[in-house]
């Protein structure tokens, strides 16, 4: 299981520097669907697999959508690949301060973080996202309009911003 773990961070860190790198929006929609991906690996690793399954098709279904069309809009004639060279060095700075960063905080204060949740007890009958599946279905209400109302909001400030200096994003494609 530690390696599933190791095999998640580690495509996490990579896919965050993809996104950070900032390369042509197709490329910067790989990372985020490999970061959202890890990301939910992770999650449920460590016992919750309702919250993982909820964000990634949240997240898939709702903001790679938004993401998708807007990078529709603002097509580029010679995108900026991963492999160029400004993207490339700046990645590579990047992991330079992540590795720095693994390399100054790995004292052994993070030992017990590799245990999931369901672990720590031999006789846990109640998986550890229970009460929050409970608390969605009684409490959820306000939440789900409240993040549909975050939904909107972000979807037109995607789209202004990539409206172009002249043409508005509502054009004839």
């Amino acid at each position: 299981m530690s390696y599933v773990m190791c095999i998640f961070m580690v495509g996490l860190v990579l896919g965050l520097i993809v996104v950070a790198s900032n390369p042509s929006p197709y490329f910067g929609a790989l990372g985020l669907v490999v970061v959202s991906g890890m990301g939910c690996g992770l999650l449920m690793s460590h016992g919750a697999p309702f919250l993982s399954l909820v964000l990634f098709l949240i997240y898939l279904g709702g903001m790679l959508v938004v993401f998708a069309y807007s990078a529709a809009l603002a097509a580029e004639p010679y995108p900026e690949t991963l492999g160029s060279r400004s993207v490339l060095v700046t990645a590579i700075g990047y992991l330079g301060v992540v590795l720095g960063g693994v390399g100054y905080l790995s004292s052994g204060w993070s030992k017990g973080l590799w245990f999931t949740l369901d672990e720590g007890g031999e006789f846990c009958f109640v998986r550890g996202d229970m009460g929050g599946v409970a608390l969605l279905y009684s409490f959820g209400g306000g939440l789900l309009v409240l993040s549909g109302g975050v939904l909107l909001l972000t979807l037109f400030v995607v789209l202004e911003v990539c409206r172009g200096l002249s043409r508005g994003t509502l054009r004839a494609v």
